[in-house]
């Protein structure tokens, strides 16, 4: 622990003015505050570089562009390929693991080494890859790499260690598992062909062993050419040349007949008795036409020929080979049972589906249960066992993306409450009809870790829908879904055009969230301009919702020269300079003035009955001014204890109190300053019809009709090009308990505002303490001038008391307005850390302020507004997002650069400091790369939580989840679920004593006699490059589960030892019981023939 120790003692009343002409950090107008006494400081370091360390988590949503499917019948885990080149494995609720190939490359198909806790994947750069699943992170083992062949097709049969690989040739290749090592054996397509065939047969579409004898492997080319090949006898058993293209084939699981898909939407089934042709061939959904001819239909992609045993027709499911003629069609999946035909229309086109069943052995009767679906942007589950085929719930997060997400939100170690009242106000409108059987992917083991908070997540869609997700325990579930577009009219056809000008496609697109989880008081910021306020309650509503318009347009023009202001009196035109609201002009016939004074969207202005759950109150909207559509905001702060709301854009500020529906400010960047603008600029309107009014900045009716007051500044001429070119945008606005001068002895409710050209601005508010008099007595907002600066965009603001804790903005605790009326219990206001005695106890002594902006991070000592301690974050670059969050029961800063570093800042040992002393020095805690910044998605919506954690969309239809504390990243192994749980192979079917005693099945095939390097050699080097994965075998074993693990897998290995034991006792004692009955009817048969003659016989 290190302590600092240092002495101010030399503060001066006002800072020194820069060369540049600019004033430098603690300008303010007004009367200079008198310096703090000196005193000694100690501060105790309690963050280091060791507590941080960046890590991902989970990653959240549906898999983005989807490419392959695969399922483990015994494990019951699914696992989704995707041509980013990432898997991802999922199994019963909170075992949700993704991976990700260095390589990038596409997921061409996916294969289960069933029941052995790995996975082989096929990418498109013509790589195999063997996964180990029995840890929580799966790595590679092995990976094999084909350098002359393209690899189309790949098949493992069960209990095999030998994987079949078809290529681009035709060739068949086969791999052992366990060694990654490519066998000499090799099915060339010049041998699987006929010789007398001219043409090539194509790229290998299928493979798959006969389920009647293993040692027969059928394979199918994309021209329809398809053999039966005799691994023994390395020759083709039979070969069947068909018209049309193959896509896929299925056996039946006698293995006596199979059935392919074709490319002209047809089925054929062949017997393996008569392959000469097809016994059957059918069009699903080709009609006969007049001419007697099948009308054309689209090709079947796949096709799953599964038996019952509850009935005797067959499961025949298919997807695709819709007719061409029925346009605008939305894709199918087919099931066939006997003669009913059942049509599922999908949302999406599909990629891949499985039918899911009972038993892994092929020569089983299959027993399917269900049907999983995969399709470009969703991923479903059909239940077989009931008659009309719902689909089941699914319980992972795969609609985030169901209106693009436009801002997330992530808030940590919410109120406990607030979650479960969410979740029984979003439990009333989900969706009925699903099965009502248990979600069949039950694989895996999951429990949540002793590290567990209230997290939720809040997503912003283009819609204008929010939905809130319970994130606690690394897990997603949807909790409540919010629509703001019910608050508006729908616009008329008239009123299009008009909207389309501002945003095209997405008018209520949200684009910023504030919550306060405290007071449950919701506030969005919309693409069309306007910011939606609601409260939440369990109670419906009949209500209107009232409507507040500003006119937020301001207009920069030349800088008037000393020579053009002599003899012009000082006043500013309200009109011109201040973007204040205006009532509505006269109307008139042209476009323009029919346009102005309107928002972009009409709220509804009747009374409407809203549900229980979040209830919207209030609606402020910017109005078209000039023929032009009003600039996006982009800053907005609410509070709840104050009754205020504050929101900015390139134009201004605009200060609204949601208690007495009325604006208080509305005024430009520039007026905020005053006398003190660093820059002297200024603003000139083109009316000159009226003047400015003095007063305070409040309205005086809902309808936002109000006159604020504006400053009369110096005209000067200092100011360059680019300050008149560029207009000052408000980038970050808060609400807290400050000082807004320097003379201030105690805080008050102010408003930090941070601009674009990197200014601070502190307004101090008059806020009545009586609850009577807060409904009826104006709330007085007077910008004094005072003035910090930075480098570049302010971001973000923090405050911090003299012990060195975070100071939390004061809040008002919730309650329902439309709750029943208790007479004991009159409803009041409750609001926490807003009285002045508490305010004086906790800051009487002063507070620092954290202010952080693209390029810099400083801590000013409030109220003499001393700049303690700058930190230059980036030259270069600059900053994304930047908050102040706990971590480690302590405080830090955290930067997310556009360069892709995370910064941490030490906030207790550096920032946090007592009012008479400096800082010694921010040091950074952790600078590492962490992600490239190529696509602009992440940097919309990265955004940092407390508790070490942090969030960004990582593709259009998933979240990524990352922590950068090395608490949590110790303990990332025991929130993770495990994919792997040790559980017995299923045993195949009793087929009777003596047929399986005396070895009924002749057909016996050892694939490692015939694969093996002795009987086939070493296959050639040049073909394909093996590379070693992360770790051997027996290593990652080692490493998978840990001590538990391996006993439960060494106990249930004995147990199975036991069992078989035990059977092979059994059968030694049924072959001594035939064998005592056999010798004593031998000896009855001597004794009754040994007096006989032969011809006795």
């Amino acid at each position: 622990m290190k302590k600092f120790r240092k002495v101010l003692d030399g503060l001066t009343t006002s800072s020194p003015v820069n060369p540049g002409g600019s004033p430098s950090c603690g300008s303010a107008a007004g009367t200079p505050s008198t310096a703090p006494t000196p005193r000694e400081l100690e501060i105790q370091e309690t963050l280091m570089s060791e507590h941080f360390q960046i890590c991902k988590t989970v990653r959240h949503g549906f898999p983005y562009q989807p490419t392959a499917l695969a399922f483990d019948p015994v494990q019951k885990i699914l696992a989704i390929g995707t041509r980013s080149g990432g898997v991802r494995l999922l199994g019963r609720p909170g075992v949700d693991c993704h991976c990700q190939h260095e390589s990038g490359a596409a997921v061409l198909q996916l294969q289960f080494l069933i029941n052995e806790g790995a996975l082989v994947t096929a990418c498109a750069d013509d790589t195999l890859h063997l996964w180990n699943l029995r840890q929580r992170r799966p790595a590679i083992l092995h990976s094999l790499k084909f350098n002359r062949e393209r690899i189309t097709f790949c098949h493992l049969p069960f209990q095999s260690k030998w994987l079949y690989v078809g290529t681009e040739r035709g060739n068949t290749h086969i791999v052992n598992i366990e060694s990654f090592i490519l066998s000499g054996y090799v099915i060339m397509w010049n041998k699987a062909i006929e010789l007398s065939t001219k043409t090539h047969p194509g790229p290998v579409v299928h493979l798959s062993d006969s389920p009647k004898d293993e040692g027969k492997l059928l394979i199918g080319f994309e021209s329809g050419t398809i053999v039966m090949w005799d691994l023994r006898a390395k020759r083709a058993d039979f070969r069947i040349y068909y018209d049309e293209a193959i896509h896929s084939v299925s056996w039946h699981h006698e293995g006596r007949q199979f059935m392919c898909s074709h490319s002209d939407g047809s089925l054929s089934m062949w017997n393996l008795r008569n392959t000469a042709k097809p016994f059957q061939v059918t069009f699903p959904h080709g009609k006969t036409q007049r001419d007697g001819r099948k009308e054309s239909c689209k090709p079947i992609l796949k096709v799953e020929y599964k038996t019952s045993r509850n009935s005797s027709e067959a499961f025949v499911i298919f997807s695709g080979g819709l007719s061409y003629d029925k346009a605008g069609r939305r894709p199918t999946l087919t099931i066939m049972h006997g003669k009913a035909i059942i049509v599922l229309e999908m949302d999406y086109p599909i990629v891949d589906f499985l039918v899911l069943c009972e038993t892994p052995y092929l020569n089983e009767v299959q027993e399917p249960y269900a049907v999983a679906v995969l399709l470009e942007k969703d991923f479903l589950v059909v239940d077989l066992t009931q008659s009309n085929f719902p689909i089941f719930e699914n319980p992972y997060p795969m609609d985030i993306h169901e209106s693009p997400v436009t801002c997330t939100a992530y808030f940590a170690d919410c109120p406990p409450d607030i979650i479960p009242v969410l979740y029984s106000i979003g439990a009333k409108h989900k969706k009925t009809g699903y099965s009502h059987k248990e979600w069949p992917l039950s694989g895996g083991t999951w429990t949540v870790g002793s590290q567990t908070y209230p997290e939720i997540i809040i997503t912003g869609h283009a819609d204008g829908s929010i939905k809130f997700w319970d994130a606690t325990a690394i897990t997603l579930q949807m909790l409540y879904k919010l629509k703001t577009s019910k608050v508006f009219e729908k616009p008329k056809s008239g009123d299009v055009g008009r909207s389309a000008e501002l945003v095209e496609e997405d008018p209520y697109a949200i684009q910023m969230i504030n919550w306060c989880p405290q007071s449950r008081i919701f506030c969005v910021v919309g693409i069309s301009a306007h910011v939606i306020l609601y409260r939440f309650s369990k109670h419906d509503a009949n209500t209107t919702i009232t409507s507040l318009v500003v006119r937020l347009q301001c207009e920069m023009e030349d800088v008037i020269s000393p020579s053009d202001t002599e003899n012009t009196p000082c006043f500013s035109d309200p009109s011109g300079l201040s973007p204040q609201p205006q009532p509505p002009s006269p109307r008139s016939n042209t476009p323009d003035s029919v346009r102005d004074s309107n928002p972009c969207l009409k709220v509804k202005d009747r009374m409407i009955r809203m549900p229980p759950g979040y209830q919207a109150e209030l609606v402020v909207q910017l109005l078209w001014v000039d023929g032009e559509p009003p600039q996006q905001i982009t800053s907005l702060d609410l509070n709840s204890a104050y009754g205020l709301l504050a929101l900015g854009n390139c134009n201004g500020l605009a200060v609204v109190d949601y208690l007495q529906k009325t604006v208080l400010l509305c005024m430009s960047t520039l007026e905020l300053y005053g006398s003190a603008d660093p820059f002297q600029r200024l603003t000139r309107s083109p009316r000159k019809n009226r003047q400015s009014t003095s007063g305070t900045h409040r309205s005086k009716s809902p309808t936002s009709e109000s006159r604020e007051n504006s400053f009369s500044r110096s005209r000067s001429s200092s100011v360059s090009s680019i300050d008149r070119e560029t207009k000052e945008a408000v980038t970050t606005l808060q609400f807290a308990e400050s000082y807004g001068r320097k003379s201030d002895t105690l805080p008050t409710p102010c408003l930090w505002v941070g601009t674009s050209l990197g200014l601070v601005l502190i307004i101090p508010m008059s806020i009545p303490t009586d609850e009577q008099e807060r409904q009826e007595d104006p709330v007085t907002v007077a910008p004094t001038g005072t003035v910090l600066m930075l480098k570049a965009s302010v971001l973000r603001f923090a405050f911090l008391d003299c012990g060195g804790a975070l100071i939390n903005s004061p809040y008002e605790v919730w309650r329902d307005q439309h709750a029943p009326d208790d007479p004991d219990r009159p409803r009041k206001r409750k609001l926490v850390n807003f009285s002045p005695s508490s305010s004086q106890e906790a800051s009487g002594d002063g507070h620092l302020a954290v202010v952080c902006s693209e390029r810099q991070a400083k801590v000013f000592f409030m109220p003499s507004q001393a700049c303690l301690y700058v930190h230059n974050i980036t030259e270069s670059s600059f900053v994304l997002r930047a908050d102040v969050v706990s971590v480690c029961n302590s405080v830090c800063l955290a930067c997310f650069c556009a360069n892709g570093h995370i910064m941490t800042l030490r906030d207790p040992v550096i920032l946090y400091v007592c009012m008479f002393y400096s800082l010694p020095s921010l040091r950074p805690l952790l600078d590492v790369n962490y992600l490239p910044l190529t696509d602009m998605r992440i940097a919309r919506t990265f955004c940092f939580t407390n508790g070490g954690q942090a969030l960004y969309l990582c593709s259009p239809t998933e979240m990524q989840r990352i922590t950068y504390s090395q608490e949590m990243c110790d303990n990332l192994q025991e929130m993770l679920g495990e994919l792997f749980t040790p559980i017995e192979t299923p045993e195949a079917q009793n087929r009777g004593f003596l047929k399986g005693f005396f070895g009924g099945n002749a057909q016996t095939f050892d694939r490692e006699e015939l694969f093996g390097e002795a009987a086939a050699g070493k296959a050639s080097r040049s073909l394909a490059q093996h590379i070693p994965g992360q770790g051997g075998m027996e290593g990652m074993k080692a490493a998978a589960g840990g001590v538990v693990g391996e006993l439960a897998r060494a106990r249930i290995a004995l147990d199975e030892r036991g069992q078989r034991l035990g059977e092979l006792e059994e059968r030694t004692a049924l072959m001594m019981t035939s064998a005592e009955t056999f010798s004593k009817h031998a000896h009855e048969v001597m004794l009754k023939c040994k007096d006989k003659k032969w011809y006795q016989f």
